[in-house]
């Protein structure tokens, strides 16, 4: 098979890129490899300004894209070796590819403490994980969360009827996003039974199942976009019960053996017993691995490319340190003069943003077209929920780059709003808003700009004070 345009696949990254070149340049062929029969596409694009978003992701059978795009080919297939200097890709079935531009968007996979070794051990990273999890928790009564990232967060608010253990290292929860003011504002929220029945909305999501290829232990399927957690069922067996207990500053040491299980003083005998740092020894039905991912980077032919941390390092082109090579999403590192206000992290978002960019590098080489980055890369945005509120982080939203040197302005009215302003030499550099604050936009304008805000001071978050107006 022949294609102007290869990308390697099918999550958001992937989809994005594919979707991205058919509308670039629909007269090239375009072949997208995912390893399963569904890929997740982002939808409902929702501009909350120049550079924030807020969208859906559907998970559809593959033939859908190909049915939208003409110029699209899903390969459902695995990839064995990727030849630079032929040019070819070889799949597990015998096809051979010949590429003129390539894209890697392989993802990352889940970083599961103790993997294989105790079947009450899961991790969460794709819809498959997500769907062995909604089985074993029906029968369950205690679980254990170890992780403090994003999914952990979503996990602890929307699980119901089961006693939770929430492991993490650090000193307040949720501490991948959030600082602890904030955590303080969610803490009432954690034992809170999720109102399922509030959310009258159609869900379009995790609708299809995957049966166009063999499972296999080793598959690793498209990350989790927002909402990921609306469609399954997430209820253990105490009926009415939610109760919340947080293990702070603390990791786990070792998972206990059978002949260790055997020797505790325990009458309930649970199938899974981990030892923390701090000493303690618990028990539980099986323990939830929410421990961050690592990037999947192991395609044999293509060993000899640069890495940073794991990633595939790309300069502002999102190319690799092979010609004609392109890597976008969870699987690369970013390696180019990077913007005071923009970090590289591992989100749905991200992958969206990386995906089309990717496209834009590839159609515009591929014509010998000049082009420039792209604005995106600025500013740090993220769009997301937690506990059922609207969070959205800007910039340096936790002070990051800034070596602890610079102010917050902070407001937090209870169960409502929480917002807070990184200012350093009166010029905002970053800011949490969580809630229906409405400030996204004019936040967002104040880090591009780089306004001396000075002569505002504490005015700027004065609830008397409509501050936009300002600014408008």
């Amino acid at each position: 098979m022949n294609a102007t345009f290869v990308i390697i696949g099918g999550g958001i990254a992937g989809v994005s890129c594919a979707e991205s070149l058919a509308f670039l340049s629909p007269e090239e062929n375009i072949i997208l490899i995912s390893s399963s029969s569904l890929i997740k596409t982002v939808t409902n694009i929702i501009p909350l300004g120049k550079t924030i978003y807020k969208f859906d992701v559907e998970e559809n059978q593959s033939s859908t894209l190909e049915s939208k795009y003409s110029s699209i080919k899903v390969i459902n297939d695995k990839v064995i070796n990727v030849d630079p200097i032929n040019m070819t890709i070889n799949t597990s079935t015998g096809i051979i590819i010949n590429y003129k531009k390539l894209c890697i968007c392989t993802g990352a996979k889940a970083n599961v403490l103790f993997e294989n070794k105790n079947p009450n051990i899961i991790g969460i990273r794709d819809t498959e994980s997500v769907d062995k999890f909604s089985n074993k928790i029906k029968n369950a009564k205690k679980i254990i969360v170890i992780g403090n990232g994003g999914i952990a967060t979503e996990l602890i608010h929307e699980i119901s009827n089961v006693d939770i253990i929430w492991v993490i290292k650090d000193k307040h929860i949720s501490a991948t996003f959030i600082d602890p003011g904030a955590a303080e504002f969610f803490q009432n929220k954690l034992t809170k039974q999720p109102d399922k029945k509030s959310n009258n909305k159609i869900l379009k999501r995790y609708k299809y199942t995957d049966t166009q290829i063999n499972h296999d232990d080793n598959k690793i399927g498209a990350a989790l976009g927002p909402d990921w957690h609306e469609k399954f069922t997430i209820n253990g067996s105490n009926d009415n019960l939610k109760n919340v207990k947080i293990e702070y500053e603390c990791e786990v040491l070792r998972l206990l053996s059978n002949d260790d299980i055997d020797k505790l003083n325990d009458d309930n005998k649970w199938p899974v017993y981990i030892e923390l740092t701090n000493g303690k020894i618990i028990g539980c039905d099986f323990i939830v691995s929410a421990t961050g991912v690592v990037p999947n980077t192991d395609l044999s032919g293509i060993d000899n490319i640069e890495k940073i941390n794991n990633g595939y390092s790309v300069d502002w082109k999102l190319e690799t340190s092979i010609k004609n090579i392109f890597a976008a999403g969870d699987c690369c590192t970013a390696n180019w003069d990077i913007s005071q206000h923009w970090i590289q992290m591992k989100l749905w978002t991200q992958a969206h943003q990386m995906g089309r960019y990717a496209a834009k590098s590839m159609y515009s080489l591929n014509n010998c077209d000049d082009f420039y980055q792209d604005f995106c890369f600025e500013l740090f945005t993220h769009v997301t929920k937690f506990f059922g509120y609207k969070v959205v982080l800007l910039g340096l939203y936790n002070g990051q780059k800034l070596n602890n040197d610079y102010e917050i302005l902070l407001r937090m009215t209870k169960d409502i709003e929480y917002i807070k302003l990184i200012i350093k030499n009166g010029k905002m550099q970053g800011a949490v808003l969580i809630g229906d604050t409405d400030l996204e936009e004019m936040c967002e304008n104040l880090i591009l700009d780089q306004l001396d805000l000075s002569a505002y001071g504490e005015q700027l978050l004065d609830p008397d004070i409509d501050i936009e107006d300002y600014f408008d």
